[in-house]
Order: structure tokens, then sequence, then C-alpha cells
């Protein structure tokens, strides 16, 4: 498996994770699909005559993405479940061909109380355009396995 594991995780390891280039298709596509009608992702010609001057990609789209490239890297196999997603800001705007990569800092580690194979770690994530602009950033909290009740 790809992902961590709880007894492999420190706090203040920090990842570097893939990017991907976002298209038009991505947005017009989730937008249609979550039935989120905002002209500001569905409709050109509205967008153009906005500060923005083009349509943006829908912000849980973003936020999807970083949190899908995160998973070969981390949690792919390893985890119980997500627990919870907290403080999510989107500082800078996504448009049609940006590139998104996302970078991952482990904030907090414990054993579960309730679960003796796995503990919780949380998350800082950050999805970023090549120059270092930041798109998303979020706080995830996740119940990972331990190697060593997976191994026994």
């Amino acid at each position: 498996m790809a992902g961590k594991y709880f007894d492999e995780l420190g706090v203040g390891m920090k990842f570097k994770h893939g990017g991907r280039t976002v298209t038009e298709m991505d947005n017009v596509l989730f937008t249609s699909l979550t039935m989120n009608t905002q002209p500001l992702h569905l409709n050109e010609d509205f967008a153009s005559k906005t500060e923005f001057g083009q349509r943006l990609v829908n912000g849980i789209f973003t936020f999807g993405l970083v949190v899908g490239l995160t998973v070969s890297d981390l949690t792919d196999g390893t985890i119980v479940a997500n627990l919870g997603y907290d403080k999510v800001a989107h500082p800078n705007p996504v448009f049609h061909g940006d590139t998104v990569y996302a970078e991952s800092e482990i904030i907090e580690k414990r054993e579960s109380k309730s679960r003796p194979e796995a503990g919780i770690v949380r998350i800082k994530c950050w999805g970023k355009k090549p120059d270092g602009t930041i798109v998303v950033e979020f706080e995830r909290t996740a119940m990972f396995l331990k190697r060593s009740k997976v191994e026994s």
C-alpha cells in the first residue's frame, strides 16, 4: 500500500504531492453534477464582466482535487475514515488551465480512544499554483491504521 500508517507519521513531517491541470470539462462537469447554478462557473459572458474577467473553477472541486492529490502519498489503503475538514479557505481563484499542486504537513497525532488498532492524525493541506500562489488551504482529520496492528 502506498499510504502511510499511523506509526510512520510524525508531527512536523511535510509532503509535496503531485499536481494536475484543471480543465474546462472538470469545472463544467463538476459544477453541473452538483447542481451549482453559479454563473461565475458556467457562463463565460457573465464571468467576463466580473473582476476576474473569466470563469472561476468551482472551489469545492479545487478542495476535492487537493484532497485527492494527497491520497497516494498519505492515505491510500491506510485509513479507516476521514473524520472531518476544518478551516477551509480559498484565498485565490483557479481558472481553466491552471495547474494545482498539493502539499501537506502533519500537525497533530494521537492514539484513538475507541480503537486500539488506529490513531487520529490532523493534516494541514495546501493547494498551490506553480508560482506558489495558494488557492485552497484546510485542515483534515483522519483515522489511520497502525502498521503494528495490521501485521499482527
